[in-house]
C-alpha cells in the first residue's frame, strides 16, 4: 500500500510538471511572436524573458545585445523592446517605427497562439481515432420526453441553435450548451425542407452555479477526408474562439462568477488533469489554453496587447502619437490590477484544491 502511494505521488507530480512545461511553453510561443516580428522590422529588444519575478537564468547576446532571461514564475513573459514605455532616440526603437508596423509587433504574440491552436486542432482532427461528429440526429434519448408540439426527430440535420449556424457536432454541443439552459429554437433540414423547432427545451446540467444546455440526442459521424478534416478544423477552431469570447461576456455580464476562473494554479491542475486522460484530451487542452491566451491579450485592458493595438489604431485614426510616457502610466496601472487579480484567483485556486 505504501509503495502504490509513493508511486502514486511520483505521477501526480510528473503530470504537473508536464502540465507547468506546456504552460510556460504556450507563453513562450506567445512571446515568440512578439520576438521574431520586432526583429524582422530590425526594432531594438532589450530582453526576452519567460517567465516573471527574479530572473534564475540570464544571458546576454554578444552579437545582438538582447538578454534572455528565464524568471522564477511561470506565469507570463515578456520582450522588452526600446521605446516601449519611454522616448527613446534610438532610430531602431519601436516607438520610431511605423504604426503599421507596430500593430504587427503588439499583435503578433496573439495571433500566434491562436495560430498554434488551429494547427494543434488540425493535427488532433485529422489522427486515425478522431471522430468527425456531423450534425445529422442519430439517436434520441428515449427516456427524454420532449414537450414541444414539433419535435426534433431521427434523420434531422440540425443547421442552427437559436441564430447561430453550425456544421459540425463541436459546434452543435457548445451552442446547446450555451444557450441550451433555456428554451431555444432549432433549425433543422428534414426530406429536403428547412423547419424551424421553436422554444426545444433541452435537459439541463449544473457546474459552480451555472445552468448549461444538455444534448438528448447522438448525431451521426461522418466519413473522414481531407475536405471535412479541413473545414471541421476551421470551424471547431472557430467555436472554440466564440466559447472564450462569450465565456468573457458572461463574465462581465454576471451569468459566471469568479469561481469560474482560473490562475496558473488551475490551469496546471486542469492540464495535468487532461494530460491523465489521455493524449487527446490533453492535445484540446493545449488548443483551448492556447487560444484562451491569445483572445484574452487581444482584449483592449491595459498592460495587455489589446490595449497597445488600441493606442497605435487611435493613433491612426488622429495622426498624432500619444507619449509614450502616459501609455507607460496606464499600463502600469493595469499591470498593478491584474497582478491583484491574479493573487486572488490563485488564493481561490488553492483552496479548491485543499478544500
Amino acid at each position: 500500500m505504501m509503495t502504490l502511494s509513493v508511486s502514486s505521488t511520483i505521477t501526480n507530480i510528473l503530470y504537473i510538471l508536464l502540465a507547468i512545461f506546456i504552460f510556460g511553453l504556450l507563453i513562450l510561443v506567445h512571446e515568440f511572436g512578439h520576438f521574431i516580428t520586432a526583429r524582422l522590422f530590425k526594432v531594438t529588444v532589450k530582453e526576452f524573458s519567460v517567465g516573471m519575478g527574479p530572473k534564475l537564468i540570464s544571458h546576454v547576446s554578444k552579437k545582438s545585445g538582447i538578454r534572455y532571461s528565464l524568471r522564477l514564475f511561470p506565469i507570463g513573459g515578456f520582450v522588452s523592446m526600446a521605446g516601449e514605455d519611454e522616448e527613446s532616440d534610438d532610430p531602431h526603437a519601436i516607438n520610431r517605427q511605423k504604426p503599421w508596423k507596430r500593430l504587427i509587433i503588439m499583435s503578433a504574440g496573439a495571433l500566434t497562439n491562436i495560430t498554434l491552436g488551429v494547427i494543434l486542432m488540425t493535427i488532433l482532427v485529422a489522427t486515425p481515432s478522431f471522430l468527425i461528429g456531423g450534425t445529422t440526429v442519430a439517436e434520441i434519448d428515449p427516456e427524454y420526453v420532449q414537450v414541444q408540439s414539433e419535435e426534433l426527430l431521427v434523420g434531422d440535420r440540425i443547421v442552427k441553435v437559436g441564430k447561430t449556424s453550425v456544421h459540425y457536432y463541436q459546434e452543435l454541443s457548445y451552442e446547446i450548451m450555451n444557450k441550451g439552459y433555456e428554451p431555444t429554437d432549432l433549425t433543422v433540414i428534414r426530406n429536403g425542407e428547412k423547419v424551424v423547432l421553436s422554444s426545444v427545451v433541452f435537459p439541463t446540467i449544473e457546474e459552480s452555479g451555472t445552468k448549461f444546455g444538455d444534448m438528448f440526442f447522438k448525431v451521426s459521424a461522418l466519413k473522414k477526408n481531407l475536405g471535412n478534416v479541413i473545414a471541421y478544423s476551421f470551424y471547431s477552431s472557430f467555436s472554440t474562439i466564440k466559447m472564450i469570447w462569450d465565456s468573457f461576456i458572461s463574465l462581465i455580464t454576471g451569468r459566471f462568477g469568479l469561481s469560474t476562473l482560473s490562475g496558473p494554479v488551475g490551469v496546471t491542475k486542469t492540464v495535468a488533469e487532461s494530460a491523465k486522460a489521455g493524449i487527446s484530451s490533453l492535445v484540446y487542452m493545449c488548443i483551448f489554453i492556447s487560444m484562451n491566451l491569445g483572445v484574452f491579450n487581444l482584449l483592449p485592458i491595459p498592460a495587455l496587447d489589446g490595449s497597445r493595438v488600441l493606442f497605435v489604431l487611435i493613433e491612426m485614426i488622429i495622426r498624432k502619437p500619444i507619449p509614450p510616457k502616459y501609455e507607460g502610466y496606464i499600463h502600469f496601472a493595469g499591470i498593478i490590477v491584474l497582478i491583484l487579480l491574479m493573487i486572488v484567483i490563485t488564493f481561490k485556486d488553492i483552496f479548491s484544491l485543499i478544500g
